[in-house]
């Protein structure tokens, strides 16, 4: 229970150091992290009543369960305890978000260096003199894959919020969901460090003549929007919104790849974890193809996300299919577990 605060109050003092650094105060000035709290906690409290429903027994003969029947459920699976803890890792999760906007607002204040051009170097130097970018743009073509590609990355702002939702809500063992609650958080800390190891903004703004062939997209107006409130940022550091651009490492990479190996080391749906890695694969893709990420940001993202469980892992205590608090086996519910593997149900 403690993993999820543990992480937030470290991001914390992190972003408290590195703003006092930089010269600019503490801030949430768009309220964006609170918004998203209080959205998620909205959409959780629904989603509680719909595990009650599922999760209730219903008569013989009848597709609704009884109030009696839903009545139980609620009584014996959302405790006061359970509930608490629930509240407690999903506000463990907003502050760290709240926190890591902040850490990665003052990077071109604190370190005003780039890297661009040596990440780029890197890149041709890999593909044979070539831009993975451009070999992309070759291979799928500038035109259509553009839209469903451009969907897919900005999905991933539903995507975040929703898997952990779902994890809290759902999972059957709440050690479960809290592993997945802190692994996720830890990807915000871990992310920020990442941007002040290796200061760069992207091919799309190292490079924009690269991308120019691409058809106008919703990621082509998430890039304008960003660009916009970088140069705002910089131009009055103290009141304007945090400037969120930086490139090495990828987090929509890191959380991804941290989602896909949680559901297998959680042992759940076979479906579900291959719609994660195709998630992760088709991610890398479009960090790629729209000049968000050079691929060594990929692959700095692969192993933040891997590192990010691990530390999960140490702070909750949750070894996958067996609960080292307990010594009995993680839970899951109905359906959730490999076919073929029946000792992980």
């Amino acid at each position: 229970l403690g993993a999820g605060p543990i992480v937030a109050v470290v991001t914390l003092v992190a972003a408290l150091a590195a703003t006092r650094s930089a010269g600019i105060a503490l801030r949430d000035p768009d309220h964006v992290a609170a918004l998203y709290l209080l959205l998620v906690a909205a959409a959780m409290v629904l989603l509680v009543g719909l595990d009650v429903f599922l999760r209730a027994e219903r008569p013989p003969g009848r597709r609704r369960p009884s109030l009696a029947a839903m009545g139980r459920v609620r009584r014996e699976r959302w405790t006061a305890r359970r509930t608490v803890a629930v509240a407690i890792a999903l506000v463990s999760f907003y502050v760290s978000y709240f926190a890591y906007r902040n850490l990665k607002g003052t990077i071109p204040l604190l370190r005003p260096e780039l890297v661009d051009a040596e990440l780029a170097a890197l890149d041709r130097a890999v593909f044979a003199g070539q831009d993975p970018a451009s070999l992309l743009h070759a291979l799928l073509g500038t035109g259509i894959v553009t839209h469903p590609l451009s969907a897919l990355y900005a999905a991933f702002i539903v995507f975040l919020p929703l898997s952990l939702a779902l994890a809290l809500v759902f999972l059957g063992e709440l050690r479960a969901g809290l592993l997945w609650a802190t692994a996720l958080s830890a990807n915000w800390v871990l992310g920020a460090a990442s941007y002040f190891l290796l200061p760069s903004l992207g091919p799309i703004y190292a490079e924009p003549g690269l991308f120019a062939d691409l058809p106008r997209s919703e990621v082509t107006r998430l890039q304008e929007l960003l660009l916009d409130q970088r140069i705002a940022f910089l131009a009055d550091p103290a009141t304007a919104a945090p400037q969120a651009v930086a490139a090495f490492a990828s987090l929509h990479v890191a959380m991804s790849f941290t989602a896909a190996l949680a559901a297998r080391l959680l042992g759940l749906g076979r479906r579900l974890q291959i719609a994660l890695w195709v998630w992760l694969g088709l991610t890398i893709v479009a960090t790629i193809y729209f000049g968000w990420h050079y691929v060594s940001d990929d692959v700095a993202g692969l192993a933040i996300g891997g590192l990010a469980l691990l530390v999960a892992r140490g702070l909750t205590g949750v070894v996958p299919g067996r609960d080292t608090s307990r010594g009995a086996p993680v839970r899951l519910p109905p359906g959730t577990a490999d076919a073929d593997d029946p000792a992980r149900t």
